[in-house]
């Protein structure tokens, strides 16, 4: 989402730190380009003419320009100054210590994604909180919007409070706290109706719905996709309505990102979730340092880190780690992990939060690599014989013509996937060497899996091993491009 203003920052920080002195002239000429930068990524113009003065006062002190490394203090002033714009250190947590049911109450414009995010929501309380949830739908405006919540209840495993014909959201409202009390549910979850546009009738019902319910949470819905006007509904909802926070859907989009830089500043309340994906389990909590470390290239290595506990299993991973410290790596344990990889969110996704990565990444896309890449390693192996994926060294010519036609692929392909097999197991046996585990830290220090064919860990360059410069690869490069 915040790939072109990441861009244009990384640029203008670049040449900051390619310089060993800096004047003033040189940080404001700087902050010239940041602004304009946050303006076409459709940043409101007082949020960015209030970050630009923050950062423009703290970068001229004496203290910076007269530092070792200038270029480096103003690159930490504007993330520390990107971080308080966003909201401060840390995810905000939902408010759920009340007297149960806690009421959560979503609210928002027709299209924004509330349905599906009253049930993200829900999924995510049940599942990470322990808790029990219930959710209603209080939108008889729009047609079959009742249904499509309990369907989704169904696909997350929450209740839904049944449907009643004819009854008005207010009336729905009192039913569902009345059910949720004689159910004994933690967190009740209301899905408010929606409009086209902000009007009267829309803020009377949320306001009439809010008195009934007296809700521990109003959270915002809104579309990231929808630019700075999302910031105008942001500031309407806002001066009607007594939000506790935002929930932005679509992060994933190709959106300029300036709503979610403006939202907080806007409405003075915290982004508490934020929607990455159509799954029912895309959604994670927004943490302002996190995206701000996204934003400034420096990579998101705790949200990675997250994302693999959650996507591998911690007994697969101890049992794979003893096959290639004991020199067992065949192609079964590497197309299990092309598809943790593939559960992790992708190439792309997993490029985005190393540190140093963005020369990689944007390599990737000039090469023409995308994610089906992992699907296409995965058809070549899927094609091959239980002897042959535990034995690569069978594959001969006969045999690789016959998984190449099975896979909708060509030799050559074939050839490639077995070659980074091969130096994957050849780096392995180095790491064996070096003292197994221990040694990883210096393999990795030292660029020794540049052999890898580009699937190494981040460099000292900036790049990866094996990506030196953030250069793809010929060979890793034929592979990968789209089909």
């Amino acid at each position: 989402m915040f790939d072109t203003l990441s861009d244009r920052l990384t640029g203008v920080f670049d040449r900051l730190r390619g310089r060993g002195a800096l004047n003033e002239q040189d940080v404001r000429e700087a902050m010239r380009e940041v602004r304009v930068a946050l303006l076409e990524a459709d940043v409101a113009l007082p949020v960015a003419r209030d970050f630009i003065a923050a950062v423009t006062e703290k970068a001229v002190g004496q203290n910076v320009l007269r530092s070792v490394t200038p270029g480096q203090q103003v690159v930490k002033i504007v993330n520390d100054e990107l971080v308080a714009m966003l909201g401060g250190e840390g995810a905000a947590p939902l408010n759920l210590d009340v007297r149960p049911p806690a009421v959560i109450m979503m609210v928002g414009l027709q299209g924004s994604g509330k349905t599906t995010t009253t049930a993200k929501l829900g999924k995510l309380i049940k599942e990470k909180h322990g808790k029990k949830a219930l959710m209603a739908s209080l939108d008889v405006n729009r047609p079959a919007a009742q249904e499509q919540l309990a369907v989704l209840g169904e696909q997350v495993s929450v209740a839904t409070l049944p449907i009643v014909q004819g009854q008005q959201p207010v009336d729905i409202a009192r039913r569902a706290l009345e059910s949720a009390k004689l159910q004994a549910v933690d967190v009740l979850l209301l899905d408010t109706a929606g409009r086209l546009h902000v009007d009267e009738a829309l803020m009377a019902e949320m306001k009439a719905v809010a008195a009934v319910a007296t809700p521990a949470e109003v959270l915002l819905v809104v579309d990231s996709l929808t630019g700075q006007d999302a910031v105008n509904v942001a500031q309407s909802f806002s001066d009607e309505v007594p939000l506790t926070g935002v929930v932005l859907t679509r992060m994933d989009g190709d959106a300029r990102g300036g709503a979610a830089l403006s939202m907080r500043a806007v409405t003075g309340k915290p982004i508490k979730f934020a929607g990455t994906g159509e799954k029912l389990d895309a959604i994670e909590a927004f943490s302002p340092d996190r995206v701000a470390g996204r934003i400034l290239g420096m990579g998101d290595v705790v949200s990675l880190v997250e994302k693999a506990a959650e996507s591998i299993k911690e007994e697969e991973a101890e049992a794979l780690a003893k096959r290639m410290m004991a020199g067992k790596f065949d192609m079964n344990d590497l197309r299990t992990q092309l598809r943790q990889m593939q559960n992790m969110g992708g190439l792309g996704m997993l490029a985005g939060m190393l540190p140093g990565m963005k020369k990689a990444k944007q390599a990737m896309a000039q090469s023409g690599m995308d994610d089906k890449v992992l699907v296409h390693m995965d058809a070549i192996i899927g094609s091959m014989t239980p002897k042959e994926r535990a034995r690569p060294e069978l594959m001969n010519a006969k045999r690789k013509k016959r998984v190449a036609a099975g896979s909708g692929t060509e030799v050559q392909d074939v050839n490639k996937l077995l070659k980074m097999h091969q130096e994957m197991g050849r780096a392995m046996k180095q790491i064996r060497k070096m003292g197994g585990l221990k040694g990883l830290g210096q393999l990795f220090a030292s660029g020794g899996m540049g052999g890898m064919g580009g699937l190494g860990g981040g460099g000292a360059a900036g790049g990866m091993p094996g990506l030196p410069g953030g250069q793809i690869p010929p060979d890793m490069a034929d592979l990968l491009k789209k089909k």
